[in-house]
């Protein structure tokens, strides 16, 4: 039988003297705070007949330790529409069983958090690559540091030959981490893997986070999201070792990859901002010397400041626009992450409406103008204008694109 359906008091009988509470009770509602030190170990399932027993038997391991000796605990598994008998493999080995409404790795996670309940929980793959015995440890973290989440960090720990790609390793793991180091660390030490998928966590904490991504993106969403709150964020080394599953991973490489990455920008407005507004000055600049200049300058295998100067100029202000405009969309689905976006998002639709007349306006009179004043120079004979044209083009189309922009932050905001 299980430890965690023994019921024994902390210090009677049983294996190495330490004891474990008995809590494990059907007829409970689902959410009820039996301790305030209670754990609930979580394992996301899409058919692991073949890893849930081992799975289930190093969760029994773990409750020996020292940090969890006399704690209410449960054992449940979010089955995610398995076919090859996983839920009665769990329900036979003492675990409660959740099916949750949605499929994907992140929607067994919501469900499994939501249906807790103890006020911690410990969640891992239902594939062996990671040692639920290392559990304790993360407990004792989030309660000596008071932290709301702890990841198991695998490159700070032990990465087992085979255990992980080279690629995910190297490359996607460390670039995913540097960008939410940068972007959303706040007052947190700098977090070294943040795809690490050993955690616990404050179920009361999470559900305050509003994390609704369903896939494997999940786990970079519950981080930002953390973060963003204010939430105190801490790791613990763990040890990543190769699956014990005979099938291939659900994990699509690419596309989840681009899924984890999308997550971590779309909560970064603030980003956008800087640099599509850079970009464009960069390149606004440029326009406006190359216009002054009456004669390219010629340098050593180099013409600066000609034509072609200026449709790079061109380019770039269209590109600085575009990265601007991202930013103003993602304001709008989310306000509270407005920043500098704040004042644009929530104008006035009047204001828009006579604030993009005037911009068209204005753009277009500061392209023709000086067109029409040095052709009118010439008695309105054939010019040659070439950079004229090019910054007929820019004022022009600069206008549009930002007007556009906006116009489209107010449809979709709500």
């Amino acid at each position: 039988m299980p430890a965690w359906k023994r019921s024994r008091p902390a210090g009677g009988s049983g294996r190495k003297g330490r004891g474990i509470v008995a809590v494990f009770r059907h007829d409970l509602p689902v959410g009820d705070d039996l301790s305030a030190t209670g754990v609930s170990f979580l394992i996301p399932c899409l058919d692991e007949a073949e890893t849930l027993p081992a799975v289930l038997q190093e969760i029994d391991e773990a409750l020996c330790s020292d940090a969890l000796a006399g704690r209410p605990v449960e054992v449940l598994v979010a089955d995610n529409g398995s076919t090859d008998g996983s839920a009665k493999i769990a329900e036979a080995g003492g675990a409660r069983v959740v099916f949750p409404a949605q499929r994907g790795y992140g929607a067994a996670l919501q469900c499994g958090i939501a249906a807790a309940k103890h006020p911690i929980v410990v969640y891992a793959d239902a594939d062996g690559s990671y040692d639920f015995r290392e559990a304790p440890a993360l407990i004792a973290a989030l309660e000596a540091e008071k932290a709301d989440l702890v990841v198991g960090s695998r490159l700070a720990g032990d990465i087992r030959p085979g255990a992980m790609p080279w690629a995910h390793r190297y490359l996607g793991t460390p670039v995913l981490t540097t960008l939410i180091n940068l972007l959303h660390r706040g007052t947190n030490r700098r977090l070294t893997d943040c795809n690490g998928g050993l955690r616990a966590v404050r179920a009361q904490s999470f559900a305050e986070w509003n994390v609704k991504a369903s896939g494997m993106e999940f786990a970079s969403q519950m981080l930002v999201l953390a973060l963003r709150a204010g939430a105190r964020v801490t790791e613990s080394p763990v040890t990543l070792r190769p699956d014990l599953r005979s099938r291939p991973p659900h994990l699509a490489r690419w596309r989840d990859g681009m899924r984890h990455l999308l997550v971590i920008l779309s909560h970064s407005p603030r980003l956008f901002f800087n640099t599509g507004v850079a970009l464009f000055a960069v390149s606004w600049a440029i326009l406006l010397v190359a216009l002054s200049v009456a004669a390219p300058i010629e340098l050593p295998g180099v013409n600066l400041f000609g034509v072609h100067t200026m449709l790079f100029g061109l380019l770039g202000t269209l590109l600085g626009l575009n990265v601007f405009g991202v930013g103003t969309l993602l304001a709008a689905r989310d306000p509270q992450a407005a920043g500098p976006y704040s004042a644009l998002v929530a104008m006035d639709e009047g204001k828009l409406f006579w604030g993009g007349a005037a911009l068209l306006l204005v753009s277009f009179a500061l392209a023709v103008t000086p067109i029409l004043v040095a052709w009118g120079q010439g008695g309105w004979r054939h010019l040659a204008l070439e950079k004229q044209t090019v910054a007929l083009i820019a004022f022009g189309t600069n206008g549009v694109f930002f007007l556009f922009n906006l116009i489209a932050a107010h449809l979709i905001k709500d």
